[in-house]
């Protein structure tokens, strides 16, 4: 039985995490698959960055 793994991350805010940091024309070229470790690790911590920071922005203030 396999189970399919669900994106957490929408395809719009990965190509846009791609243009940031530098491996877009990579992954237009030659897919996701393409990409490095390295690349993908980079990645995921600046979406982690990004949500971070949006939760610390939505929290109320005493």
């Amino acid at each position: 039985m396999s189970r399919r793994r669900r994106s957490i991350m929408s395809e719009e805010f990965k190509y846009e995490l791609a243009k940031d940091l530098g491996f877009y024309d990579t992954v237009r070229k030659e897919g996701w698959g393409g990409i490095r470790t390295k690349d993908a690790g980079n990645m995921v911590k600046r979406a982690i960055q990004i949500a971070e920071q949006a939760a610390k922005n939505q929290q109320p203030r005493p």
